[in-house]
């Protein structure tokens, strides 16, 4: 079947509620376009667990903050769709923002406390324009399944407290970072880096890793495991910190020491380009 492309919450919903007659499991990828294996891997990732499998491309201005790169966000719809043609996806969403904002629209959704730490500190109702969209578009597809990427690690946990709190009937998939043979997160933004921004950026995934080996070897002191990543961090001249921290991987507080499950947390600035990563770090299981 042929990759069919609809701009309209109305083509939507009738090209679904076909698939729905036909008997199949509808899955749904939300991206905001220039895609690349990251995003490929999710949409794979659908496609094994879903019989119809939409791929939205919205660039959304309401998670842009002022002087933040809405315009120049990277799109290249007509690439995308010939991704995610050979990859077998049944339809993409790609509308246009009059199409999904009234030009009167005043309603929102709150994301809640999760939404005021790490990013949403940073970037001020960067967190209620990602619940609102994602309930817009939970709205229209309703989708079995919702998938997203670790990448984004703080928006992956907003969703999963969204789809809770509004008893929403979808089952959300978090996938793993893809990361480039060096270590670096795939991310749209990384074609913004100059190949020397583009080095010294590997020292979010040092530092990461730092992180990482010293739990293993037995480290649960948060301070030393913070100290470790500024200090691998403060080792590129490029790169200013906005936060390297350990904390809660459900809730994000942040932690004082490693008694299970956590995640490290980082997000930096390398030239002109802000660029996140993470990982899950945790005491081997006969240690819990």
């Amino acid at each position: 079947m042929n990759l069919e492309r609809v701009s309209s919450a109305e083509e939507t919903r009738r090209a679904v509620a076909e698939a729905r007659r036909e008997g199949r499991t509808v899955a749904l990828v939300p991206t905001m376009g220039a895609l690349h294996e990251g995003h490929l891997s999710l949409v794979r990732a659908a496609c094994e667990r879903a019989t119809y499998v939409v791929v939205s491309v919205f660039v959304n201005p309401t998670q842009f903050a002022p002087g933040e790169d809405f315009e120049a966000y990277p799109r290249d719809l007509e690439h995308d769709m010939q991704l995610l043609e050979a990859e077998g996806v049944d339809l993409i969403f790609a509308p246009n923002v009059d199409s999904m904002y009234a030009a009167d629209a005043t309603v929102t959704v709150d994301p809640g406390p999760i939404a005021t730490v790490w990013e949403g500190a940073t970037r001020p109702d960067h967190f209620r324009g990602v619940a609102t969209i994602v309930t817009k578009l939970l709205s229209i597809v309703s989708p079995d399944l919702a998938f997203f990427g670790e990448k984004d690690y703080q928006q992956l946990q907003l969703v999963n407290r969204l789809v809770r709190d509004l008893d929403l009937a979808v089952q959300v998939v978090g996938c793993p970072i893809v990361r480039d043979r060096d270590g670096l997160a795939l991310s749209s933004r990384n074609a913004y880096l100059s190949p020397t921004q583009r080095a010294q950026a590997l020292a979010l995934s040092s530092a990461l890793e730092a992180v990482a080996e010293a739990v293993a070897w037995g480290e649960r002191d948060a301070d030393v495991l913070r100290e470790t990543m500024l200090r691998i961090l403060s080792e590129h001249p490029d790169v200013s910190v906005d936060y390297a921290t350990v904390v809660d991987g459900t809730d994000l507080t942040e932690l004082g020491s490693i008694d299970g499950p956590a995640r490290a947390i980082i997000a930096v600035r390398v030239g002109n380009t802000r660029l996140i990563d993470n990982a899950a770090v945790a005491p081997s299981a006969h240690e819990e």
